[in-house]
């Protein structure tokens, strides 16, 4: 088909509207969650390194153990706070249409830390098979990461589109050969 008779592509619903984008930058849960998210993310490996030298070695259940726990905490913290942050900026607690399948994630990889946490205190499995359940809910806790990571990307793709037309519409477009560089970098 030529491409002249090709129909445009529907617009997609915009991340954030510039009402939502000014609560997100307003909030107070937005820099929590961005303190948050790289200390999880630390966790995570450190965890998981723990976790894999205990199902290699057999030593140094303890520790992994431990890791394990402080990664739920910040888990179960980034959650909350992440559910503020979406009442501020979208009005609800949890499930805003744009971070829907995030926050379904979220309560996958939940449920799986949980779980793993109901093992140590009631030790329905042995600890192989909560350091595996563990390995599970941080590959649960990994795809949603991603996922996010794929929001903020479009976000700030959103936003610089948004910036570049702002500047093309002005009324009076930059005409000095600098301007004009500088214009193309934000396209």
């Amino acid at each position: 088909m030529p491409a002249s008779s090709a129909s445009p592509q529907p617009r997609r619903r915009p991340l954030y509207t510039p009402e939502e984008r000014r609560r997100r930058d307003a909030s107070r849960w937005t820099l929590v969650q961005g303190v948050l998210a790289p200390l999880q993310l630390l966790a995570m490996l450190a965890s998981a390194v723990l976790l894999v030298r205990y199902l290699s070695t057999g030593g140094g259940w303890a520790a992994a153990a431990a890791s394990v726990v402080v990664k739920t905490a910040f888990l179960y913290a980034i959650m909350i706070t992440g559910s503020l942050w979406e009442k501020d900026v979208f009005g609800k607690y949890l499930f805003a249409p744009a971070f829907f399948w995030e926050d379904a994630g979220s309560f996958v990889a939940i449920a799986l830390h949980t779980a793993y946490l109901a093992g140590l205190a009631f030790p329905f499995a042995d600890h192989r098979q909560l350091a595996w359940l563990a390995l599970v809910g941080y590959a649960a806790y990994a795809v949603n990461a991603f996922q996010f990571l794929l929001k903020l990307r479009a976000a700030r793709l959103q936003e610089r589109e948004e910036r570049g037309m702002a500047i093309v519409t002005a009324p009076n477009p930059p005409t000095s050969p600098t301007a004009k560089r500088a214009l193309e970098v934000v396209r």
